[in-house]
């Protein structure tokens, strides 16, 4: 299997010809879709769901999403289909479970939405924008490093919850350069910390799961 990051938040998982896109939103740049069999989106903010992304790419592709999300894409060519916590489904030919049922606190005057992370072939896990456990063993954490909702104490007891064999940061698109020498040095910290894979893929970089 192989995990490509692209901008923000958004990746794509290779596996035996089928491809798997998961938060397309609009911070990701280029045509991420292209080629993808089926999309994941975690939650409805923009940088995780970009509407005409979907509208452009092919009826026969595959949707799973929130209930919140499935509202807003009404208007979209494809068959879109509601999971919540708890459900388990097949997604060309990737097998998911849904974890979370809410995005982080942010904005006090801000209503909390909903939020659904992903476990794909019970080897990568996405939790979407929130810190949710899920309570099962995650060889390869997406891990989120930046956001007006996370505090980097918090990101840095999230990976020593989960305790990943390998950690990539995830939504990242909101840091200059100097903003993602700071994530990069964290997670190296961290990394020794833990002794595990720990870092942060730079957008169109891939690498190789077992």
């Amino acid at each position: 299997m192989e995990l490509t990051k692209h901008e923000h938040a958004c990746v794509r998982v290779e596996k035996n010809g089928k491809v798997l896109i998961i938060d397309p939103g609009t911070f990701s740049k280029g045509p991420v879709l292209d080629g993808a069999d089926a999309v994941l989106i975690t939650h409805e903010h923009f940088d995780h769901v970009d509407v005409d992304k979907l509208k452009a790419a092919p009826p026969t592709l595959e949707i799973y999403t929130c209930e919140g999300v499935a509202a807003d894409l009404t208007d979209v060519p494809q068959k879109v289909q509601v999971v919540r916590h708890g459900d388990a489904f097949e997604a060309a030919g990737f097998r998911v479970r849904a974890f979370g049922e809410w995005h982080a606190k942010n904005h006090p005057d801000v209503p909390v939405v909903q939020n659904v992370g992903f476990l794909v072939d019970d080897e990568i896990f996405y939790p979407g924008d929130a810190l949710t456990v899920p309570g099962v063993d995650v060889p390869t954490l997406l891990v989120p490093t930046g956001g007006p909702w996370l505090k980097l104490g918090d990101m840095i007891e999230y990976l020593r919850e989960i305790r990943p064999a390998r950690a990539f940061s995830t939504h990242d698109g909101l840091y200059n350069d100097i903003g993602l020498g700071l994530v990069d040095n964290w997670l190296k910290m961290e990394s020794e910390h833990q002794s595990a894979d720990i870092r942060r893929l730079a957008a169109g970089e891939s690498v190789t799961l077992s």
